[in-house]
């Protein structure tokens, strides 16, 4: 395993037909899943030269944590939909590395599982249609000892995912939402007549009334920083700011939301332009490369999301998979650095960027 697509492969032919088509597709007819790695593949970097980059380092730091480097897990649901000891297994990897390791509400692992392990561990929160459950996640998280709370607001509703539509997609035995203790995901297990069974587990749980009120509230009710992730528009970015949030997540969502919106890199300079440095500022969709990376931290981000990638490296090889996948942007990110002139993660800023 060289690069990412040989990850990608190996994960292919690992997993069910199904299950790898709930992993790597997108809503509609995908074209916002293509549109983000087309868009990064643009985008070229102006290198420095003549700049001493003999200790160049990839080290950053994040919500007051030392990070290997700029780079933290997304959360991703059901991870033991690839390998049996799910996220879990991917929480010792990224622990491993050094990152931050991303738990989601939706995962198959509970909270308490994952933070025990030790490392960095944020908490992906979906606003449920129980607003008590709701908070009631948040103090679980806190109590567990998340160092940052990741409020998805992207997600009123499941975006319709074709390939899981025509497999009339259900959960298998054994792999359900373990941080959603007081219920019953049986509906993300009971084949349905038409459609997916995961879509219809989600918009019942989810509540899509939340609102820029609700992120107020959340604002006052936890003092973890308080990440938004799904934000495209410069305008919510903003507004975000000016309501206390330490952070936004310019992300659509992998491609799996809205077919059609942005790319999320091209959102990108707009939100960090339009923040002017009173929040943090992340990225996420279609990273693949260490180059992706440092295109989003020269165009501003402070860090960038990793999803799809990590559950490659846990279907391909488990916990020891994951390892791989982040030991080869690790790898892929110093080549950059260095090439590109930067000795460090902060001077990579410092980079001008063409469309290509």
């Amino acid at each position: 395993m060289l690069c990412l697509d040989d990850v990608e492969r190996i994960a292919r032919e690992s997993l069910p037909a199904d299950v790898w088509d709930f992993v790597s597709g997108g809503s509609g007819a995908e074209a916002t899943l293509s549109a983000n790695r087309a868009a990064l593949r643009r985008i070229e970097l102006i290198p420095r030269v003549l700049r001493d980059v003999e200790h160049c380092t990839t080290e950053t730091t994040l919500f007051g944590d030392s990070l290997a480097m700029p780079v933290a897990t997304a959360a991703f649901a059901y991870q033991r939909l690839v390998h049996p000891e799910g996220e879990v297994a991917a929480a010792r990897a990224a622990k491993a590395a050094g990152v931050p390791f991303t738990v989601g509400t939706l995962s198959s692992c509970p909270v308490e599982a994952i933070t025990e392990i030790g490392g960095t561990v944020w908490f992906q929160l979906y606003w449920l249609r129980d607003r008590e459950k709701t908070f009631e996640l948040v103090r679980r998280a806190e109590d567990a000892g998340c160092r940052a709370l990741m409020l998805t607001v992207d997600v009123p509703w499941m975006g319709r995912r074709l390939r899981d539509v025509r497999n009339r997609f259900v959960l298998p035995a054994g792999v359900e939402a373990a941080n959603l203790t007081w219920g019953s995901s049986s509906e993300a297990h009971r084949s349905p007549a038409s459609g997916s069974a995961v879509a219809s587990h989600t918009q019942a749980a989810l509540a899509p009334s939340l609102t820029w009120t609700d992120v107020e509230e959340l604002r006052s009710r936890t003092t973890l920083p308080l990440i938004l992730k799904g934000v495209l528009a410069a305008e919510d970015a903003r507004r975000a700011a000016d309501m206390g949030v330490d952070a936004v997540v310019v992300s659509n969502h992998g491609g799996r939301q809205l077919d059609g919106a942005v790319a999320s890199i091209d959102a990108l300079a707009p939100v960090v332009a339009a923040v002017d440095g009173d929040c943090r500022v992340l990225f996420d969709s279609g990273v693949r490369h260490g180059t992706d990376v440092l295109k989003a931290l020269a165009l501003g981000a402070d860090g960038v999301l990793l999803g799809r990638p990590v559950l490659w490296g846990l279907a391909a090889a488990g916990e020891q998979g994951v390892r791989r996948v982040l030991e080869l942007v690790a790898e892929e990110l110093l080549d950059a650095l260095g090439l590109a002139g930067c000795g460090s993660v902060a001077e990579a800023r410092a980079i001008n960027t063409v469309t290509g």
